[in-house]
């Protein structure tokens, strides 16, 4: 037999909706949160969300005139700010925003280009390396995986320099100076 739910459980409760729970839905997403190593399901739904607004904003400035200078204006600064982070290949037109989808914000966290760049070799690895405080973006230590890697932000993706795994890789690979003995 089920037991009864207490006070606060049934509060909680009130608000899920068990009966139009969709199951194919969720199967896509467990899917992608399994593939990025993305332990926060609130993050993919923030992607998901930030995949809404930026389809919304392009297809109002398609619905503006071709001619009007505002929409060329506005259209250019899209396509720029989704080119430099990485969205979108190509920043030739807005029919490229449709693309876009909630894998790509996550193909752009920081433990994906590290992967990308070989400095690990899975997403779980590049996850706990992130976390442990072991990974730099420029001159800052960058402790959350969920940290958006723009395009030029890619190219200073290292190890912190007292990193015992930096010491280690230096070694396998032969390039470790004996003045860096310390």
């Amino acid at each position: 037999m089920v037991r009864k739910l207490k006070y606060h459980e049934q509060k909680l409760l009130k608000k899920v909706d068990f009966i139009s729970w969709k199951l194919d839905n969720n199967v896509h997403e467990v899917s992608i949160l399994k593939r990025f190593h993305i332990k926060k399901r609130d993050d993919y739904t923030k992607y998901c969300t930030l995949t809404m607004h930026v389809k919304k904003l392009a297809h109002k400035i398609k619905e503006l005139d071709p001619s009007d200078p505002f929409r060329v204006e506005c259209s250019a600064a899209v396509l720029e700010k989704l080119y430099s982070m990485g969205l979108i290949q190509t920043k030739r037109s807005l029919d490229l925003v449709s693309k876009i989808t909630a894998s790509s914000f996550c193909r752009r966290r920081l433990p994906v280009i590290m992967v990308r760049a070989k400095m690990a070799d899975s997403v779980r690895t590049a996850s706990t390396f992130v976390e442990q405080g072991h990974v730099r973006v420029g001159p800052e230590v960058v402790k959350d995986p969920a940290f958006l890697v723009t395009r030029n932000m890619e190219d200073f993706v290292t190890w912190v320099d007292s990193s015992a795994i930096k010491k280690h890789i230096m070694e396998y690979n032969e390039m470790r100076d004996d003045f860096n003995m310390a």
